[in-house]
């Protein structure tokens, strides 16, 4: 057996699906190795376009999602989406391409030392230089990839080596039990929950866990304590529910941090500052409690009391049983923040003019989407508003990158989400900017027959950085471009292009797409005139007077 073929057949091994491909010549004998693998290749147009659709697959699955390309600038263009995994907590392995180690072809033509390029950004990375090697260190970079917390993972794969012969054995995939809390760290957190006086939940992307959400709700239920989520931790608990406050979607002067403000107690659950911090610690002040995998990592403005440290559903369920209902609890402040948030973010919702208002197109998509449907957001400011005015009813049916925050993942994290769940309605909702940085995974999606809509919400400008050079004073000045037509350019790839002219034409078209199979683009005129007064003026306004 072939170097090529042993890493093959150490990937169907551990389960893989789908790898997501640009491949180069460098790749050609794996390539020829997937040919009769029961792996499905996946072509993308760029190599971020893999990138993404392979963290994707490992955020929703948990399992880590495969992606090749070529070395030198195919290797480059992965780094982005490396640092999505890696920082997003998604278990994804890449594997890129190398001329040959042993004896070299063509001196230093394309080569960059890509291992050392991928060191600050995976949990691991390593380069294969002995094929009778190949199983074992696929196994430790499957089992790293998927160990608390998720990441990304390299492996480099020369040509030489997997052109080699060498032995059949891969390792059989074993799980891992993580450890469970020290029941002194559960102890102390009841008494400190207890003798609070307005204690606080926060839910983080790391207790997106079906067992978690479940430990969540009961933990809700039997405390009454109120709960706020980081922006990827959406929909953990329905937000429909009475005690659920909002999501932290800016830095401060919301309305939801006025409430954090007062509350003297965190309970942290499942949240690191990789995500932005939706609360600054100071000395002296609130105390917070850190329930996650790992300890927390303290930094200037995150140093908690208490680390509960294991995992995350047992300490939950923990917690829920020891811990009583105390008559010293106040909530009144916080249910007061409750009616002011939902005043608040309805507001706009049924304004129907056009170019349309993001809170507009927030509602109509809660309003046409089943629970189970799902949403995954580029990234600008229009994630401002999806975040806070959102409804999630089910975690991961809002999919948003608030780690890295890169632009360019909404169109191919939506295709990923549709070969997982072919049955619900998905809808990529992405920026102008953000979609043409993989706009040309539009063929890949025609290519795949998959049924999507795509959101382009058009003002032809970088309007997230447009909003902040308001708010700091500066002049307007050099974020301005011209978009394709939008119509046409879907048309070019085999997919529906549609123009809304009005709200009640939206609507229409909305229908259409949800009710029609192929790939469809809306290309929507979006008014963000009120990102500036809301959100910088208003809102300290009136958060400051409550």
């Amino acid at each position: 057996m072939k170097g090529s073929d042993l890493f093959v057949k150490a990937l169907e091994n551990e389960g893989v699906e789908y790898i997501f491909a640009v491949p180069g010549e460098e790749n050609l004998d794996l390539l020829q190795s997937l040919k009769n693998s029961k792996i499905r290749l996946i072509i993308t147009r760029h190599e971020q376009g893999a990138g993404f659709m392979a963290a994707t697959y490992g955020r929703l699955t948990g399992k880590p999602g495969v992606c090749l390309a070529t070395l030198g600038p195919g290797a480059t263009n992965l780094v982005t989406p490396a640092a999505y995994a890696q920082l997003g907590g998604m278990p994804m392995l890449m594997i890129t391409g190398q001329k040959p180690i042993k004896k070299s072809k063509q001196a230093r033509f394309q080569i960059i030392d890509v291992v050392d390029m991928m060191r600050p950004i995976t949990k691991y990375t390593k380069q294969i230089v002995n094929a009778n090697n190949i199983a074992s260190q696929v196994r430790e970079a499957f089992r790293l990839a998927i160990e608390e917390k998720p990441g990304a993972v390299h492996l480099e794969f020369p040509e030489d080596i997997a052109q080699e012969d060498c032995s059949t054995e891969v390792f059989e995939p074993i799980g891992h039990i993580i450890p469970k809390p020290d029941e002194r760290a559960i102890e102390e957190a009841v008494n400190m929950i207890q003798e609070a006086k307005m204690p606080l939940l926060l839910i983080g992307a790391g207790a997106n866990r079906k067992v978690t959400c479940e430990a969540l709700r009961a933990f809700v239920d039997h405390t009454g304590i109120y709960f706020f989520t980081t922006q990827m931790g959406k929909g953990v608990i329905d937000e429909r529910h009475s005690q659920y406050l909002g999501t932290a979607a800016l830095s401060s002067k919301d309305f939801l941090h006025t409430a954090l403000d007062e509350a003297d107690l965190i309970i942290n659950i499942g949240h690191d500052t990789i995500e932005k911090p939706p609360f600054f610690m100071q000395k002296g002040g609130k105390k917070v409690i850190h329930i996650n995998f790992n300890p927390a990592e303290v930094d200037p403005v995150y140093f908690p009391q208490l680390n509960v440290v294991g995992d995350i559903t047992h300490s939950v369920k923990k917690l829920t049983a020891h811990l009583q209902k105390q008559s010293h609890w106040d909530f009144i402040f916080f249910k007061k923040i409750k009616s002011e948030i939902e005043g608040n973010l309805s507001k706009y919702f049924e304004d129907e003019r056009f170019p349309m208002l993001p809170q507009r197109l927030v509602n109509l998509l809660r309003k046409n989407l089943a629970s189970e449907d799902i949403i995954t957001l580029d990234n600008g400011i229009y994630k401002l508003w999806f975040a806070r005015n959102y409804t999630c009813h089910q975690p991961n049916t809002l999919l948003l990158d608030n780690a890295l925050a890169t632009m360019g993942a909404g169109l191919p994290s939506a295709m990923m989400v549709k070969m997982l769940y072919p049955d619900r309605n998905v809808i990529a909702v992405c920026g102008d900017g953000g979609f043409m940085m993989n706009s040309q995974e539009m063929e890949t999606a025609v290519r795949l027959g998959l049924n999507l809509t795509v959101i382009v919400l058009n003002d032809k400008a970088y309007g997230m950085i447009k909003w902040k050079q308001e708010d700091m004073g500066f002049d307007d000045f050099g974020l301005d471009y011209q978009n394709p037509d939008f119509v046409k350019y879907a048309e070019s790839y085999g997919a529906k292009g549609f123009r809304p002219e009005s709200d009640r034409d939206f609507q229409k078209i909305l229908q259409t797409c949800l009710s029609t199979d192929g790939v469809k683009l809306i290309d929507l005129p979006v008014d963000y005139s009120l990102n500036h007064p809301i959100l910088n003026v208003m809102l300290k306004e009136k958060a400051q007077k409550l």
